[in-house]
């Protein structure tokens, strides 16, 4: 059974995404998202040379991590102010997807200096902003 494109719910919920896709597409979220992804490159090549790669050069763990830390940061409330994860006060992870992106970081961070100079120091200048405030949560 397949849901009526007219109905409410399935309006709303495409909405939703139409927003989370509009979000992402914001020059700041973008970056963050060309950030993560250049890590997670870089921390695959490096972790998990042997395994079998997507297009993207990703194995299916990385792919993975990838594909949450997208719905993550398209989901964030704080939108195109977001903070640094690190200096961010909603933590939005799970604890085992936390650990594998400081392992990931921790790992490709150092390494981000060479290959991708403009998204790193992008990165490090992100970081020394402070947080914003929690967004509140709107009614209605």
């Amino acid at each position: 059974m397949t849901a009526d494109p007219a109905t409410p719910s399935a309006s709303v919920g495409d909405r939703g995404a139409q927003r989370r896709a509009e979000r992402l597409a914001t020059p700041r979220l973008s970056r963050e998202q060309r950030t993560m992804a250049a890590m997670l490159r870089i921390f695959c090549d490096g972790q998990h040379a042997q395994a079998a790669k997507n297009t993207a050069g990703l194995c299916e763990a990385c792919e993975a991590l990838a594909l949450y830390a997208r719905q993550r940061l398209a989901g964030c409330p704080y939108g195109p102010d977001k903070p640094t994860c690190a200096n961010c006060k909603i933590h939005c992870y799970g604890p085992a997807q936390r650990e594998q992106a400081r392992v990931m970081m921790r790992h490709a961070g150092p390494k981000m200096l060479w290959r991708h100079p403009r998204l790193a120091i992008a990165h490090l200048i992100d970081g020394r902003r402070a947080a914003p405030e929690k967004p509140r949560n709107k009614a209605g």
